[in-house]
């Protein structure tokens, strides 16, 4: 199926849009061990120029799977490594006095990127993590009086360690509800941790590389597609129902947001995308609902106490809400 963009549709086609996306996949898979469900999910944020959280132990891959996305898709990419002595300036930049010519000059700083990674983002103090507010929801920095826009594209890829692990702070509500997917690698099984040796003896550098698959201004077109993307209401009250569900859910004490809802709804378009499709269907709710749920509610202690997690909330409420009945068309 294809949309005509000459009649309304999205500048690029569904045919060229799939096959982008495919690319990109593949061209992460050649350096990444890491499921295509997992590349998806991560592509499913960028294409949807939102923000994405990688929750997993060390050595698993996440700063790699940042730094090589970045590389495929030719953008800008800055690293910022999170630690409990980090300021805010550090990260947005600050205003310094230029002796030579006798006047103030704005440093930008590292989020003034394409891409940026914020590695072990919970390993600064909340202060820190609160500077990046503005940034990751109005793509914008604001120092004095003066209001400096990101560049475009812009996202977020942060990276954390489990809750729990030394030296980490859990993130704030705020904050978590800006990323719009939390997501994990997970260990490898044993036959791609296999591979992994495997393909290190196959190169003479410690890391991998990965060569740009897609020119840049492509990509932000390919961005715009999912705004093209069909929903139904159907579809629509599926989302919804879910959402409202999670509030009332005995084991919960916050339930998702209104911009949660809103996220899925975005989520769901980028992946109809990636899966070459002009419209959602019921299993990109129910595939995306704990990536973009999950995050955003907090259990209630007794419930944490009887070993409820927040996954086990969404599954239970997936459980519940009747998946809407769709006609192929």
């Amino acid at each position: 199926m294809r949309m005509n963009a000459d009649a309304g549709g999205p500048p690029i086609e569904t045919d060229r849009s799939a096959e982008l996306a495919e690319t990109i996949i593949e061209a992460l898979s050649a350096s990444v061990v890491a499921s295509d469900v997992f590349l998806q999910t991560v592509l499913t944020g960028a294409l949807a120029k939102q923000h994405v959280l990688i929750e997993d132990v060390p050595g698993t891959g996440k700063t790699l799977t940042a730094q090589l996305l970045a590389d495929a898709l030719g953008l800008e990419f800055t690293r910022i490594q999170f630690t409990p002595d980090l300021l805010p300036s550090d990260i947005t930049g600050s205003t310094v006095f230029n002796e030579g010519n006798n006047s103030f000059e704005f440093n930008e700083g590292p989020v003034f990127s394409n891409i940026v990674l914020a590695d072990e983002i919970n390993r600064a103090p909340p202060k820190t993590q609160a500077a990046l507010l503005e940034v990751m929801e109005e793509k914008q920095v604001s120092v004095g009086s003066t209001t400096r826009t990101l560049p475009s594209p812009f996202f977020v890829i942060a990276t954390q360690n489990p809750s729990g692990q030394e030296g980490t702070f859990e993130l704030p509500e705020s904050q978590r509800d800006r990323f719009m997917i939390k997501t994990s690698l997970g260990y490898p099984d044993r036959p791609a941790e296999r591979e992994l040796l495997d393909r290190r003896l196959n190169r003479r550098t410690a890391a991998p590389t990965i060569e740009q698959v897609i020119d840049p201004a492509e990509f932000e077109t390919l961005q715009e597609v999912p705004e093209y993307i069909h929903v139904a209401a159907e579809i629509r009250d599926y989302i919804l129902d879910l959402g409202r569900a999670t509030r009332a859910h005995e084991a919960v004490d916050v339930g998702v947001s209104p911009r949660g809802i809103q996220r899925l709804l975005e989520a769901t378009r980028a992946r109809a995308v990636v899966r070459g499709r002009e419209f959602v269907v019921p299993d990109d709710v129910k595939a995306l609902a704990p990536a973009v749920f999950a995050h955003r509610i907090a259990v209630s202690s007794a419930a944490q106490i009887e070993g409820t997690t927040r996954n086990d909330v969404i599954e239970a409420v997936l459980g519940d809400i009747e998946v809407p009945a769709m006609n192929a068309a």
